[in-house]
């Protein structure tokens, strides 16, 4: 039986979803997936937040929000999801500065839950994770663009910044080389997961789909974006599957009526045991009272047909089998 591994867009926990379940159980954030998402064999997220009680809000460049969970309950949430991997390359990891970011990696650490994308210099940053989900060994590179100020530099601590471009001779070098230390493991799976471009943007430019190719070349066996909080089309290259934007699962966001950016999906990937993808599932999420549900059957079918429609101009074509979008990769 082929792998199951489950990926999905930004993975909020601050603000008013930290408030919220500081007075209900740690597994009700994600509502009515809980079962599902524990069975999963691995679980990969972006975590747009710091996990810590302490620091400070950063102000040495303009922020207008600032995201942090209490690691009393956000830690055992993430555990009970299975959760296996976060990135960290994001632009909300510093947001209280470098003794919250401090926490982060510790509580992360201390929960069994691996990351990549930040550290407290700049080699851990760039370090990949290594998870080994269910038997399948999978390497995990995290990288962002967003938010220069918080990139990690020598012995000072914060993200795996890049710039997005596969002409730039620091880019290539510092991405190559999280790749070959990752392919150093031999994984069955290489995952590159990029926190990349602005909000609500529902197309990526074409430095983004330059580099994406780049970066299967490289030898990544799926590209794992986010950033925009609306999902973006999928695109199929050398039999590899490109998530452009995977949008977001949780949050407290405000919800624009046009871009739904409460409206994602929960992508999951079958990997056999030599590590071919061969079929990827889309089942349709819905933010609500700051939880993540299964899309109601409105929700479900707008999100279907706008993932349909986004994905065409790559090519990408899906079948339908009950709630789920599913995409052969094997063919």
């Amino acid at each position: 039986m082929p792998y199951q591994i489950g990926l999905t867009g930004d993975v909020m926990l601050g603000r008013l979803v930290d408030e919220h379940q500081r007075r209900r159980p740690v597994t009700a954030v994600w509502g009515d997936l809980l079962e599902y998402l524990e069975g999963l064999d691995g679980l990969f997220v972006n975590l747009e937040c710091c996990l810590s009680s302490r620091g400070r809000p950063w102000r040495r460049t303009r922020r207008t929000f600032h995201f942090r969970a209490h690691p009393d309950w956000a830690v055992p949430a993430l555990e009970r999801a299975g959760v296996d991997c976060c990135a960290l390359a994001n632009n909300h990891v510093l947001d209280f500065e470098e003794e919250a970011l401090r926490d982060t990696l510790d509580h992360l650490d201390g929960g069994g839950i691996a990351r990549a994308g930040a550290g407290r210099t700049r080699e851990e940053a760039f370090e990949p994770a290594s998870v080994t989900a269910s038997g399948l060994d999978v390497g995990f590179v995290s990288l962002t663009d967003n938010t220069p100020e918080y990139a990690a530099s020598g012995a000072s601590p914060g993200t795996a910044y890049v710039e997005i471009d596969v002409d730039d001779e620091g880019t290539r070098r510092a991405v190559s080389g999280a790749l070959e230390r990752a392919r150093e493991r031999d994984p069955d799976l290489l995952i590159a997961s990029l926190h990349w471009g602005p909000n609500m943007v529902e197309t990526p430019p074409d430095s983004f789909r330059e580099f994406g190719r780049w970066l299967v070349d490289e030898g990544v066996d799926l590209v794992h974006g986010h950033s925009a909080h609306v999902f973006q089309g999928i695109e199929v290259y050398e039999g590899r599957p490109i998530l452009y934007d995977t949008g977001d699962f949780v949050d407290d966001y405000a919800v624009d009526d046009r871009l739904r950016n409460d409206r994602s999906f929960l992508f999951e990937v079958s990997v056999t045991d030599d590590g071919d993808s061969v079929e990827l599932r889309l089942l349709p999420t819905e933010i609500d009272d700051y939880s993540v549900h299964r899309a109601g059957a409105e929700a479900a079918e707008w999100s279907r047909e706008r993932m349909r429609e986004l994905s065409t101009e790559f090519g990408t074509s899906f079948e339908r089998d009950g709630e789920q979008l599913v995409l052969d990769l094997d063919s």
